[in-house]
């Protein structure tokens, strides 16, 4: 891993500068420029520090760390987040390995910022076609619309992401973008009832309100001023400078209908939202007796109409509760402080699985519609993870419980890839790995998630216990079960010290960033995250699609509590470190430089304190302790060989030699550097200094006498002969360029007649040149007239050479062709085709009316379960009908047509009539079957003397040969038909073509069939 892989696959440190232009690197399609910018950036690093923090001296001192990210936002030297999407997307079509990048930072670093921008890198910069390009816009678009309804206004952030979010997007073999998928993880829903002073609910709310036209707002019974609805004041918040409400809504409306959604589901989603604001001013009473009521029927009116519920079910489900005990159900009413509950559970079960279809719907229009590409091997994922970071507040509570929790489970997959990164190039290289000390975080990890153990486990507990359970009993569970952990504390198991400043409902847990107090309060009701059962059972009867499909009639059906927000989150983030693991990662850390939002301003409490929580510096310790540099040994080569004289201009030797010559040369010590198979890697980073100081003096003198000559001597003279010495030698490089290209067209001209002339003969020196350059042309020519179908038979002539290759190619690209067709079919249409097929080796050319039943389609049976008798199918037991056809009989015992049921099974066919089973046909025991040509009205004989006539002989003929396994024995015949009778005896039937359809005694006993045509 080189020195530019090194920083991406680490700790990308990005610094946004707000209200600062961004330094980007635009040029992005050569990796020496990059290896340019970070080589020449070691010559000045006392100025502007080093680019690659692996190659921090005193690496670690946190104080050279904060110092070194000084000098970098000084000079807008940042390593930027579009260098760490180039190399994931490079290493994603050269290695066709999946790729991750993990985007994290606290709130208001610029993660959103980050993650839009790797997005529109891959838009752009990626091959596509108009199909490709709709995907790249409801890619793009996609964002607008998650920004609206999961972002809000923090104290910290006037944009922040109230929820997790990861992102795959599908590459083909190509490298262009094919499809995406979203998945959302702890949507912060207590937002939607409740704000911080400063803060706001989300975006869509205030959009709408500002946005919306005034006929939309009539409809929804709603007015502008966002200080009229409860859910909206309590942050006191309303209008914020750095966010156009009224824009932001025009995009939204205009990214809904090219991401998918209809006119119905746009009027529906607002209908919802309105609704929750309507639920916010809802407001309650009390009665002489305490029983609760509704004071404003206008909202529930509204709530009625938007919704599409019962209004009196609506009425009777937020003021009272139903529960079920031993199978009875009970209606209890609901005190005050219950029904305000109710109705706020109720506003954030509606929001939060709104949010929720959302995604999904958002997952619909970027899914991957091509069955090729989703079965081509050739595709690859880079996986985009927006996630919250390390959050540590005043008031820290369940949602930063939650958060910190899934940085713990991040930060021990970044320490286990690491060092699996690590050991594998080492492998690789054939370098012996060295055992790396680190502290292992998953005794944290086990303190929150172990089974029966961890505090996830007892907040689940204390949620089901019987009783009064509340917030304090389940931190006194804490104690009572986790009062020995070294990573936890609490008021009563601290020291003196520690007392003083922890509250009697607070624990603290010893996170691997660093220490956190977490207040219990309200731990219990937000892991519950339930609603009652009526209020579920209203919302599933909902006319609006959305809510219905959000509420599952299954869901109060089913008897079983639904598993707790925490175990939710637990076991969603399992799956998210599965994915994770499997691929490759790359790290992208977001640092905000101050909280004023201002520019050039670096604050550096604040910024000590990110470092620290994002554990930057334990994860510089573990990437330190191997090798601080590796480089390939041609790159190796190519910058330093100035410095030794055996090396210098061109060394034409194995690579290994040459660096090998050179380190000699330049004095490493065997304790500094290892050579592997195709890298060098050097252990300190003072020995790379050293020799990068080296090179700067070898350079500098004729740096330092062109300078001196030009500004020292103030003569025209001097200036002069500089000139004319730099135009002459620059005149001669150029005239030597073309006499070499004239000098290679004229041998690539000679060779080419030279191979015309002895293009006849064996493949030979004189002739290799114009016969590959032929095949090369064919090849070529070949590419762009390929057939597009498998009923195209066209195909370019090949030239001698590559005849038996092209007949070879001609049936690898039908193959192919024929492989993609068949993939498309769809399993109805495959037996259909099945079907078909045997008809046709049984009829075709044999029967006169076979042609017109081509296009028509066999039928899975002619006869309903209804049609077929009770007690024939009770008589079949277990054999089942899997064919039926209405029939006419016609035997030797007066010739009369008698109706019967043709039924197939698996095993053998059965003649019904009526309520009995006539005759039984087994199809081992089965010789043959024999059809007659004839009009429409055609017959059919099983066995014996039996004539069966049917509407529908082609396909009867075709099921019963199929089933029977006898494709191979049916004998069509217009002139006679000899068949097996009991006690040996044959007999005969005889067909011939009449005016009229006629079963008859014919002459010598046979039986006479004429039919028409």
């Amino acid at each position: 891993m080189d020195s530019v892989l090194l920083l991406e696959r680490v700790a990308v440190i990005s610094l946004f500068m707000f209200f600062t232009p961004l330094l980007f690197l635009q040029e992005m399609g050569v990796e020496g420029r990059l290896r340019l910018v970070m080589e020449s950036a070691l010559t000045a690093r006392d100025r502007v520090g080093v680019q690659d923090f692996v190659l921090l001296e005193n690496y670690t001192s946190e104080a050279a760390f904060i110092e070194n990210l000084r000098r970098r936002f000084k000079e807008s030297l940042i390593y930027l987040f579009n260098v760490c999407s180039y190399n994931t997307y490079r290493s994603m079509r050269t290695e066709r390995k999946d790729q991750c990048i993990l985007i994290s930072g606290e709130s208001g670093a610029g993660k959103t910022e980050a993650s839009k921008k790797i997005l529109l890198y891959y838009a752009v910069t990626c091959p596509a076609h108009d199909r490709m390009a709709a995907l790249g816009d409801r890619l793009l678009q996609s964002n607008p619309v998650l920004e609206a309804f999961g972002n809000a206004k923090t104290l910290r952030n006037d944009n922040s992401s109230r929820f997790g979010k990861y992102m795959d997007v599908q590459f083909d073999f190509r490298g262009a973008p094919v499809g995406s998928h979203i998945l959302n993880y702890l949507l912060e829903k207590s937002r939607v009832v409740h704000q911080n002073h400063g803060e706001r609910n989300f975006h869509i709310f205030y959009q709408l309100l500002d946005g919306g036209e005034e006929d939309l707002l009539k409809r929804l019974d709603l007015e502008r001023n966002p200080q009229n609805y409860q859910y909206l004041v309590k942050g006191n918040c309303p209008r914020v400078s750095s966010i156009n409400d009224k824009n932001d809504w025009k995009a939204v409306m205009k990214a809904l209908p090219i991401i998918g959604f209809t006119e119905e589901e746009v009027q529906e989603l607002l209908n919802i939202i309105a609704s929750v604001l309507h639920l916010g001013n809802t407001q309650f009473g009390e009665g002489e007796d305490g029983e609760t009521h509704i004071t404003t029927e206008t909202q529930i009116r509204n709530l009625t109409r938007l919704l599409g519920v019962d209004g009196s079910a609506l009425r009777e489900a937020l003021t009272h509760k139903k529960l079920i005990a031993k199978g009875e159900e009970m209606i209890s009413p609901l005190n005050f402080e219950q029904a305000g509950s109710a109705r706020d559970a109720l506003a954030k079960a509606v929001y939060g699985r709104t949010f929720t279809w959302l995604v999904e719907k958002i997952n619909q229009s970027l899914a991957l519609k091509d069955e090729v590409y989703n079965s081509s091997k050739g595709s690859s994922v880079i996986g985009l993870l927006d996630i919250y970071g390390f959050e540590v507040l005043q008031h820290n509570s369940f949602e930063q419980f939650c958060i910190n929790y899934c940085n713990e489970k991040l930060q021990q997959l970044f320490i286990e890839l690491t060092l699996r990164s690590e050991q594998e190039e080492y492998e690789t290289e054939g370098i012996a790995w060295e055992t790396v000390q680190y502290f292992d975080n998953k005794i944290i990890c086990d303190l929150i998630e172990e089974k029966h153990k961890g505090i996830i486990s007892i907040l689940d507990e204390e949620c089901l216990r019987p009783g009064e359970a509340c917030d304090i009993s389940f931190l006194e569970k804490m104690e009572d079960t986790l009062g020995g952990h070294p990573h936890f504390i609490t008021h009563k198991l601290a020291n003196g010290k520690t007392r003083r400043i922890m509250s009697r409902e607070e624990f603290r847990l010893l996170h691997y960033a660093g220490e956190v107090n977490y207040n219990v309060s309200g731990f219990l009701d937000k892991n519950n995250d339930s609603l009652y059962r009526n209020l579920k059972e209203v919302m599933c009867q909902s006319s609006n699609q959305i809510v219905r499909q959000c509420f599952r009639k299954e869901e109060v059906i089913d008897q079983k509590r639904p598993e707790m927000a925490a175990t939710q989150f637990k076991n969603s983030l399992m799956k998210l470190m599965e994915i994770l693991i499997s691929k490759e990662p790359s790290y992208v850390r977001c640092i905000k430089p101050n909280d004023a939002k201002q520019p050039g301003r670096f604050d550096e409490v604040l910024v000590r304190h990110q470092v620290k929580y994002l554990g930057l510096m334990e994860n510089l310790r573990v990437r330190r302790a191997g090798f601080a540099y590796r480089r390939r040994f041609e790159a190796f080569l190519q910058r330093y060989k100035p410095l030794c004289p055996e090396t210098w201009p061109n060394w034409h030797g194995r690579l290994a030699d040459g660096v090998s010559t050179l380190v000699n040369h330049l004095g490493y010590k065997p304790e500094e550097y290892k050579l592997g198979r195709s890298k060098i890697f050097i252990r300190f980073p003072k020995t790379l200094f050293t020799t990068e100081d080296a090179l700067e003096a070898k350079n500098n003198p004729w740096l330092k006498f062109l300078y001196f000559s030009c500004v020292g001597y103030n003569t025209c003279w001097y200036v002069s002969y500089i000139v004319i010495v730099i135009q002459s030698a620059w005149r001669g490089m150029k005239a030597r360029r073309r006499a070499k290209r004239r000098r290679q067209a004229a041998e690539l001209i000679r060779r080419f007649i030279k191979g015309f002339i002895y293009r006849h003969e064996e493949y030979c020196p004189e002739n290799e040149y114009f016969l590959d350059h032929v095949r090369y042309s064919f090849l070529k020519k070949l590419r762009k007239n390929l057939p597009k179908s498998v009923l195209d038979k066209s195909w370019p002539t090949p030239p001698p050479s590559l005849i038996e290759a092209s007949e070879h190619l001609r049936w690898l690209h039908m193959q192919n062709m024929m492989r993609k067709y068949c993939r498309r079919i769809q399993p109805e249409w495959r037996k259909q085709m099945e079907q078909k097929v045997v008809a046709s080796e049984i009829f075709k050319d044999q029967k006169d009316s076979y042609p017109q039943s081509v296009g028509k389609l066999f039928l899975g049976t002619r006869l309903e379960n209804e049609q077929i008798n009770l007690k024939v199918i009770q008589t079949l037991g277990n054999d089942k009908v899997q064919y039926g056809v209405p029939v006419t009989k016609y035997d030797r015992r007066g010739f009369k047509a008698r109706p019967r049921q043709l039924l197939l099974t698996s095993s053998f066919a059965v003649l019904v009539d009526r309520t009995k089973i006539k005759q039984r046909i087994d199809y081992p025991a089965l010789r043959g079957e024999s059809g007659v040509k004839g009009s429409k009205r055609d017959l059919c004989l099983p066995q014996g003397d039996v004539v069966l006539h049917c509407d529908h002989v082609i396909e009867a003929v075709t099921k019963f040969a199929m089933m029977s396994g006898r494709t191979n024995h049916v004998n069509i015949s217009l002139g006679s038909i000899r068949f097996a009778l009991a006690r040996g005896k044959e007999g005969i039937v005889d067909f011939i073509r009449g005016s009229e359809l006629k079963v008859a005694k014919g002459k010598r006993g046979h039986l006479l069939v004429v039919s028409q045509g």
